[in-house]
């Protein structure tokens, strides 16, 4: 194979990938109205549920411990937090849940044309389950 063919090919290859990398992040936190990750350097310190974060499977001792993440998920998911950290790429992560009054006072208002009710984290889940 020529050497610039297989430099368009690199070159490709690295677009590609990196094309993958942004969609990996956009998923990471939710829009308004949709269960999950909440990016709070944009809005006031949150009202969380519990003052210590939840820690399902902590790190391996020899990795740091990773930043708390901030979240808003349905009751039912606060409450059997084992059962669903892994919807939300969180079980390794100490979480603090986000008070839905607060959420819906401070987050739900950027929303352009948002919904009375939260449309959920795109799974079906009910609060109370």
């Amino acid at each position: 194979m020529k050497p610039s063919v297989l430099a368009v090919i690199c070159g490709l290859f690295a677009f590609c990938a990196a094309e993958a990398a942004d969609v990996g992040v956009s998923v990471q936190f939710s829009q308004p109205g949709v269960y999950g990750r909440i990016d709070i350097g944009q809005y006031p310190q949150p009202q969380v549920v519990l003052p210590q974060p939840l820690l399902i499977a902590p790190p391996p001792p020899a990795m740091p411990r990773p930043e708390p993440i901030y979240l808003w998920v349905p009751p039912g998911h606060r409450k059997h937090w084992e059962k669903h950290c892994q919807e939300y790429h969180a079980c390794g992560h100490p979480v603090y849940f986000v008070d839905n009054a607060w959420y819906q006072q401070h987050v739900m208002p950027h929303a352009e044309g948002h919904e009375e009710h939260p449309q959920g984290h795109g799974h079906g889940h009910k609060d109370d389950h």
